[in-house]
Order: C-alpha cells, then sequence, then structure tokens
C-alpha cells in the first residue's frame, strides 16, 4: 500500500545542501505497524513528513495505494491528506477554543461529510474519551488530548494513520495506555506508523525501521 523508492529530500541552508534523506527504499503492507527510530537529525522527522504528503522528495518516487503522490499538485495532495490519512502529533494540535468533539468534527467538515456530529462522537467512543466530548482541550490531561488527536485522525476511517513521537509528552504509565490503544486500532485494520525515539515505544510494533544519516540502517521484523 506504501512503497518509497529511492527517495532523497534535500534542504538548501544558505550556500550548503543538507540531504535530510538520502535514497530511502521500503514498503509497507495494508495492516501493519510500523515504528520508525533514529536519534535527532538522523531523517526520521523528514520521512514521516513525506509519508504524510506534507513534503514533497527532491528525487525518487512515492506511491501511497498506487498513486503516485509524489506527482500531484498542492490541491490534490491536500485531499490525500484528507482522505487517507490520520494524523498524529506530540503537541497533540487541538484547537483550544473549541471542545474535543468540534476538534474531532473538523476534519468531516473539510471533506464535505455528513452527519458529522454523530461520526466524531462515534470516533471518541472508539478511543474512550466520549464522556469528555463537551470539555476544551485546557481541561484534559496530556493523554485525554491524545485521546482525542487520535480519534480526530480516525474519524475520516483512513488508509494509515502516521504519529510522530505521540507519548513524547506523556508520562510513562500513560504513554503506554495510548500505545494500548493504538494496538487496538491496528488490529481492527488500520495501518500505523509511529515514529519515535523510545524503545518501549517502538516494542509495541511487530516491525522496525530505522534511519541514520538519512539512510535506512536497519529493517528488522520481530
Amino acid at each position: 500500500m506504501i512503497e518509497l523508492n529511492n527517495i532523497s529530500k534535500i534542504y538548501q541552508v544558505g550556500e550548503v545542501e543538507v540531504k535530510a534523506l538520502d535514497g530511502v527504499s521500503f514498503s509497507c503492507e495494508k495492516g501493519e505497524m510500523i515504528s520508525i527510530m533514529g536519534h535527532s537529525g538522523s531523517g526520521k522527522s523528514t520521512m514521516m513528513n513525506i509519508l504524510g504528503c506534507l513534503d514533497r522528495p527532491t528525487a525518487g518516487q512515492y506511491s501511497l495505494d498506487g498513486e503516485d503522490v509524489a506527482k500531484l499538485s498542492d490541491d490534490q495532495l491536500a485531499v490525500i491528506r484528507n482522505k487517507k490519512l490520520g494524523f498524529v502529533f506530540q503537541s497533540y494540535n487541538l484547537l483550544p477554543r473549541i471542545t474535543a468533539l468540534a476538534n474531532v468534527e473538523l476534519p468531516l467538515i473539510y471533506a464535505g461529510k455528513n452527519h458529522r456530529h454523530t461520526r466524531a462522537l462515534e470516533a471518541l467512543k472508539a478511543t474512550e474519551i466520549d464522556k469528555r466530548s463537551r470539555h476544551l482541550p485546557e481541561e484534559m490531561s496530556g493523554g485525554e488530548k491524545q485521546r482525542v488527536a487520535i480519534a480526530r485522525a480516525i474519524v475520516n476511517d483512513p488508509l494509515v494513520i502516521l504519529a510522530d513521537e505521540p507519548t513524547g509528552n506523556l508520562d510513562s504509565a500513560t504513554s503506554h495506555t495510548i500505545m494500548d490503544l493504538f494496538t487496538d486500532l491496528n488490529r481492527r485494520g488500520i495501518t500505523i506508523i509511529i515514529v519515535t525515539h523510545e524503545a518501549d515505544i517502538a516494542a509495541y510494533t511487530r516491525r522496525t525501521i530505522r534511519v541514520s544519516d538519512g539512510k535506512i540502517i536497519e529493517d528488522r521484523i520481530r
């Protein structure tokens, strides 16, 4: 379902070229749960941005669900992000002045979907945070906010959830609770790719890809 073929990404910093990714290739089948690991500056976040159609590769081919997304326009990429991808971030990225329910409804509004209230509430129930649906983000703990963010990510029934350091702002116990939730979603058939630097978080996934200096140095299946 996902295939990266010889992907490179070069950034121009003044007169210096920085190669964030250098010939990265890997594929991911539907239903996999993968962790991407690497130290700061290894290229793992750049890889996640390309997987999420938030950035374009300098060279190489990226195929998502049989479509070469590297050749799509910005508007087409926005449609792909809304319909096929769900995002979960370390900092939650919830709008602070609206309720949890309204935050989860946002992707449905952008997609022009009907029955938004019902669908958003179902997503909140799936992440076991529906009892807090009328609360603002500032009234929630970090774990609760991350459950809302995951509900927002799944509300459009995406093919893939991309999670960038989703436990980075959480304590250990809450982190494992959130990873149990990701594992349950994966059992339901959702493909999940998680960027993390924590070995105990990566241990939840059956496959781990390690990145260093813009290259994949290990692709291991337990």
